[in-house]
């Protein structure tokens, strides 16, 4: 309870809490263990080699998984970036389990690798999209534009999402002190966010961010695994990526779909 003094009586009265917007709560335990039980089925069913989806000749695109996932998590989230033109890479460093030192440097020379002297987009998922955008402020040179899908970069990491206690446990260090310096503002590339008031691990209010943290933030109607295993709310990331890109960039990003042999093919 929070309390104040009225001078003019000298009597100490009751003074009610400051309003907390829900949209900066993380949800509650229930969604989370619910978001891993709809994520499980569907991510025994993609056992598929791991490599380069899409054709040889569209714009290069790395994929960076959520904590705890691995290239495999983000099949159908790269499978949806193929159909749509781009030449998409998976980000090849085994399993998310969190920051470190070094990891930066690690994801400049996936960059290298891939964009071969283009810039790259860079997709990341939950935790995935935090090293994206902090690769965009280091190497702005290499990233073409920043798309992150259901990932908490505003605000405080203790509070914002519901996995802060385990990601502390596996990563060693506390969740709010990275092992390199992390920032809050707006990247300096074409900055995108996709966010959801039904997810399950992430406050929307920190994967949308305030005002000036993206240039633009879209909300989709799915749930925190969904943006990266459900087939329609890809679709609508595909879209809203094309379009946003072609206003920032004067001309369409890609030539779009394929013909349906290479697609299924995977080329």
């Amino acid at each position: 309870m929070f309390w104040s003094r009225n001078k003019s009586v000298g009597a100490t009265a009751t003074v009610p809490p400051p309003a907390i917007d829900p949209d900066t709560i993380a949800p509650s335990g229930w969604h989370r263990t619910r978001e891993f039980l709809w994520q499980l089925p569907r991510n025994l069913t993609h056992w598929e080699k791991v490599e380069p989806k899409g054709r040889k000749s569209g714009p290069p695109a790395i994929v960076l998984p959520g904590f705890m996932s691995t290239d495999r998590s983000t099949q159908q989230l790269r499978r949806a970036l193929a159909r749509h033109g781009w030449r998409v890479h998976p980000w090849g460093l085994g399993m998310n389990k969190g920051a470190r030192a070094g990891l930066l440097e690690e994801l400049e020379a996936r960059l290298d690798m891939i964009g071969g002297g283009s810039k790259v987009m860079v997709v990341g998922w939950s935790l995935g999209g935090l090293y994206a955008r902090e690769l965009a402020h280091r190497y702005p040179d290499k990233v073409r534009a920043v798309a992150t899908l259901a990932s908490p970069f505003c605000g405080d990491l203790k509070t914002n999402n519901n996995v802060r206690w385990l990601y502390e446990r596996v990563a060693g260090h506390d969740v709010n002190e990275p092992p390199f310096e992390r920032f809050e503002h707006k990247p300096p590339v074409p900055t995108m966010a996709f966010w959801s008031r039904k997810d399950g691990i992430v406050a929307p209010h920190a994967a949308r961010g305030e005002d000036g943290h993206c240039d633009c933030a879209i909300e989709i109607d799915t749930h925190h695994m969904g943006f990266a295993i459900w087939r329609p709310a890809l679709s609508q990331i595909m879209r809203h990526m094309h379009d946003f890109l072609a206003e920032h960039e004067g001309a369409p990003p890609t030539k779009g779909m394929w013909r349906k042999r290479d697609r299924i093919r995977g080329r």
